[in-house]
């Protein structure tokens, strides 16, 4: 039977998070140099219309089939286009339900973290990339490092409950530590090292050229990612609640860090900081949101806060060009988050008398996961790298990717004269 009040409670959620990726898109967006702003927007909304196909094809099956292959991904052709979900005859519709909540209203769900997950990815590598081998990563990425490790942690694979590692543990990853966050920054991360720097960086100032739009994209962001962790609940109860609180919690304790880090480091507490903030806090917090308490949420958020603003900076010591800082946000403060439940966690938590149990497995699943997308990605970039090739020309580059690729320019005041001789 279907519980309708679940139901409403999913599809709501569902929609919640479809609207994280254009508030990603914003929030990107602000960050790019003007020139390049409709490039940093379209890289997010190409990625939901690439995902938004390929999942239904077989993205739903390779998460989350019965007939699992290994342990690392379902069977894709097990619920190819859906089969199985829905079936229609002489009486109309009829349904698959599971727990209550029609299976059709799930793969709404779940296809929206695959989105954003993608997504987050396309903030390292901006202002330098092909946007047709972006496309191409994209659809190629989803497939083989989302789809699996989604099906490794949630669908009863290598890292859920059902896996090797759960004699030490119970794995937790309540929305996404491994499979969303730790999965795209590590993803970035070695995209960076492949495709290269930015001509000037390190050498030029590329600032944020519009940062009511990055406040905007956080605070859509913040608004969106409700549906991300309480509706990761599957229910409209007090676990929802839970994770709700906490969300807004340790959100807000990361806000307050970065805050203060950047004001004792450099003398000034930043718009920009402000929105960073906000986005570590709501990826510290998105494993652990069903395990903590809003006390342990706020030292968790805090701790998050600190970490990922000094790590930004690490692109400078090391000379990778991340540039709008995904690993020093989603890798680091998705690693924290998903490590930091072994400490703080109310049942099995280190703090709380439960051991290093649940803190030797969150590190396992941590690494694993870190492993497996950077391999993943290495091989998809290097291939791309060989084949179609990632970067735009030189001229391009400087004079700005909007025009020359999508025939566009987002402002007036960025003449189009300026792009006159730049070819794609």
């Amino acid at each position: 039977m279907i519980d309708s009040g679940m139901t409403a409670w999913m599809l709501i959620s569902a929609s919640l998070v479809l609207l994280m990726t254009p508030g990603l898109a914003f929030f990107y967006g602000g960050m790019v140099r003007g020139k390049s702003v409709l490039n940093m927007l379209m890289m997010s909304f190409g990625a939901m219309g690439v995902i938004g196909i390929l999942y239904v094809l077989y993205g739903w099956s390779m998460s989350y089939a019965d007939q699992s292959i290994g342990g690392i991904f379902g069977n894709p052709f097990e619920q190819w286009a859906l089969n199985g979900v829905f079936t229609h005859g002489a009486d109309g519709f009829e349904f698959a339900v599971s727990d209550g909540l029609p299976v059709i209203v799930d793969v709404g769900f779940q296809v929206t973290f695959a989105m954003i997950t993608t997504a987050l990815i396309s903030g390292a590598i901006a202002d330098r990339v092909k946007y047709g081998s972006w496309l191409v990563f994209s659809g190629l990425w989803v497939t083989l490092s989302y789809f699996p490790l989604a099906h490794m942690v949630w669908g009863r694979g290598l890292l859920s409950d059902d896996g090797p590692f759960a004699s030490i543990a119970s794995p937790v990853d309540f929305a996404g530590g491994t499979v969303v966050h730790i999965n795209a920054g590590i993803a970035a991360l070695i995209l960076v090292l492949i495709i290269g720097k930015r001509k000037g960086f390190g050498t030029e100032a590329m600032r944020p050229h519009n940062l009511p739009f990055v406040m905007l994209g956080a605070a859509l962001l913040w608004f969106g990612w409700f549906g991300f962790n309480a509706g990761s609940a599957y229910a409209a109860d007090g676990i929802a609640g839970l994770a709700w609180v906490n969300t807004t919690t340790a959100t807000a304790a990361a806000m307050i860090g970065w805050l203060l880090t950047e004001k004792i480091r450099d003398g000034h507490a930043t718009s920009l900081g402000a929105a960073s903030g906000v986005v570590a806090g709501l990826v510290a917090i998105t494993p652990a949101a069903g395990s903590l308490s809003p006390f342990g949420a706020i030292i968790l958020g805090l701790i998050a806060g600190v970490l990922s603003a000094l790590a930004v900076g690490l692109k400078y010591r090391f000379g990778y060009d991340d540039s709008l800082d995904v690993v020093g946000v989603h890798l680091v403060s998705g690693l924290w988050g998903t490590v930091g439940i072994g400490f703080l966690a109310l049942d099995g938590g280190l703090f709380y008398g439960g051991g290093v149990s649940l803190l030797a497995v969150q590190v396992i699943i941590a690494v694993v996961a870190m492993a497996f997308s950077a391999a993943v990605t290495a091989v998809l970039a290097l291939g791309i790298k060989a084949t179609l090739g990632w970067r735009v020309s030189e001229q391009v580059e400087v004079a700005g990717i909007d025009l020359a690729v999508h025939g566009e320019s987002a402002y007036e005041t960025l003449s189009a004269r300026a792009y006159s001789e730049v070819k794609p």
